[in-house]
């Protein structure tokens, strides 16, 4: 949805609609809530009408005695504390319920994220759905209490007009026009004030993502002496975000409690003066006149709450389309054809005439085909965009194809059940991703089915034991964020043994040495032999020296297959494959 100002009509109510569904599970919280609202405003009706009786009944006639007094001072109170009562339940329940609502919308956008296909992920920045998950969801949470705050407004504004004409019919219509009036003011300053409240907003995103990107590029930022630009940069933005800031300040400060007590001054100033002059000739009760002028200040109060709030609805419009957006998407995950007889039982792999675009225009595989025996390796090469990526992509069912088929043990694997494939295929990528909390839990991945005795196993199998040993609590030592603190040796270790613990018939690595030193190489090269002992294997090699004992090399280029063989086949035709080994070797040399 194109980002504006603020949306027409038919949008808001269409954005309303559909983000209100979500408080339906709730709506019995929501429904007691507003019953309370009802309440209180009843209660700020009926209060003033004890003490207008008091002062008419018994104050002016002289009845008034200790004893009626003392009724009529219990009566108050006791309203008093029933609107107490009425004021915090009412609060509790709706901020319950909106916590509530703002829970389900995290988790149900939590579920379709996961839904989601890599190629969303691959072009949606992270940053954006974090903003999503919580700034916009909290947001929504802040836009459930504007219309708590019409409603209580609505009730008492409501309650307040029909006390009025239940106590003077012909005055009360006088009061009549400044309703238009307020209308307008709540039109005119909601207008206003989402423009202004908009803009303050992009300012601070911008302030925020220019300071989290100064932080994040410190080192680079001295080391080239950039620390007075980007100083300047920022003290740009923030001077427009406080020139935002101030506008808004400027805005409240005149169209809040400044003209609501004008209109409310005004309202007592016309409705006294008829009062007066209704004096002159007949008698008029004085309890009237303290009823009506507390229905007045009853009548104008809720309206600075209520535009106080105004500011916050379009903002919650705004985060609202945007959590609908991310809802709408189409960019899934590749459906599979379930077939529960379908099991990967030795690892036989192929590929027959397979093609794929991921903008279903250019392609970047054209044809496909291979075979992989059960134990057997097959080492992918080739420059970068040649597709070596793109093909375990397809395999691992990360994205889906159109033309072609790709089959395990004769199952084609958009009907392989998907726990079946994600157990069976052991997947290590040459980034080693590492979650808070200990090596333990990293390897094991809270799967309840792997024990300890499991974890220490499959360390022990791909040579992790020795550093995790050494470690102070071993298995249990902490892992900060994305595993700061260990080597990229020593992760891309715990990411083959969190592979190898699953005990995957086949595995896909990807350059799972690229970014290893020489040194470390040794120890990874020896692990992942011992891995591919038994287990079909497809490997993106980015070094070619690594695969010298391939059962088969598939050199790619622009998409196709154009050389294929074992390594002494491929050096012998002295193609494209010997010309990369060749370069390779004399980088090395």
């Amino acid at each position: 949805m194109e980002k504006r100002p603020h949306f027409t009509t038919g949008e808001s109510f269409a954005i309303l609609k559909r983000i209100v569904r979500y408080t339906f599970p709730f709506k019995k919280t929501f429904g007691i809530s507003l019953l309370f609202s009802l309440l209180l405003a009843l209660t700020n009706m009926l209060m003033p009408l004890i003490i207008q009786r008091f002062m008419d009944d018994y104050i002016r006639t002289g009845k008034a005695t200790v004893r009626i007094a003392l009724l009529f001072a219990i009566t108050y109170l006791s309203a008093n504390l029933f609107k107490m009562v009425f004021q915090y339940l009412e609060r509790y329940l709706f901020t319950k319920a909106s916590l509530k609502t703002v829970e389900h919308i995290r988790n149900t956008l939590f579920t379709k994220i996961n839904t989601l296909g890599v190629k969303f992920f691959d072009s949606t920045p992270a940053g954006s759905l974090v903003s999503r998950l919580t700034n916009d969801t909290e947001t929504v949470r802040d836009f459930w209490n504007v219309f708590l705050a019409i409603i209580e407004g609505s009730f008492g504004m409501v309650t307040a007009l029909i006390a009025m004409f239940a106590l003077n019919f012909q005055i009360s219509l006088y009061f009549l026009i400044f309703i238009p009036i307020m209308l307008f003011l709540i039109w005119f300053y909601q207008r206003y004030s989402s423009v202004v409240y908009r803009t303050m907003r992009e300012r601070l995103s911008q302030l925020n993502s220019q300071l989290n990107e100064s932080i994040s590029g410190m080192a680079i930022i001295q080391q080239f002496n950039q620390e007075k630009r980007l100083t300047r940069e920022f003290e740009k933005i923030n001077n427009a975000y406080f020139l935002d800031r101030k506008r808004m300040v400027r805005m409240n400060s005149l169209l809040l409690n400044p003209v609501i007590n004008m209109l409310q001054t005004l309202a007592l100033v016309i409705i006294l003066s008829l009062f007066s002059h209704r004096a002159l000739s007949n008698n008029v009760e004085i309890g009237i006149i303290y009823a009506f002028t507390t229905y007045i200040s009853n009548f104008f109060s809720p309206m600075g709450m209520v535009m106080g709030n105004l500011s916050i609805y379009q903002d919650g419009l705004v985060s609202s389309s945007r959590i609908l957006d991310l809802m709408d998407n189409t960019e899934l995950a590749p459906k599979q054809l379930i077939n529960n007889s379908a099991k990967i039982t030795e690892g036989a792999i192929e590929f027959k005439n397979v093609s794929f675009a991921y903008d279903q225009k250019n392609l970047v595989l054209k044809n496909i085909s291979f075979k992989v025996n059960p134990g057997e390796t097959v080492a992918l090469v080739g420059h970068t965009g040649s597709g070596k990526s793109s093909i375990i992509n397809l395999f691992m069912r990360f994205y889906d194809f159109d033309e072609g088929e790709i089959t395990i043990d004769g199952y084609s694997i958009k009907e392989l059940p998907l726990g079946e494939l994600r157990t069976k295929v052991g997947l290590v990528m040459q980034d080693s991703f590492l979650f808070y909390g200990d090596i333990y839990h990293n390897i094991a991945l809270l799967d309840r089915n792997i024990s300890e005795n499991d974890v220490r196993e499959a360390a022990r199998f791909v040579d992790a034991e020795h550093f995790i040993e050494g470690l102070n609590k071993q298995y249990h030592a902490k892992v900060i964020e994305r595993g700061t603190g260990y080597s990229s040796g020593e992760k891309q270790l715990l990411s083959f043994a969190r592979t190898i613990v699953r005990k995957p018939k086949i595995l896909v690595m990807d350059e799972a040495t690229a970014n290893i030193d020489t040194e470390t190489e040794a120890v990874i090269q020896k692990s992942l032999r011992t891995m591919r002992k038994g287990r079909t294997t497809i490997a993106i090699a980015h070094r070619l020296s690594t695969i010298n004992d391939a059962d088969q090399i598939l050199v790619l280029d622009h998409g196709q297959i154009v050389e294929r063989g074992t390594h002494d086949e491929l050096i012998a035709k002295e193609g494209i494959y010997y010309k990369m080994y060749q370069i390779q070797s004399h980088h090395e040399f």
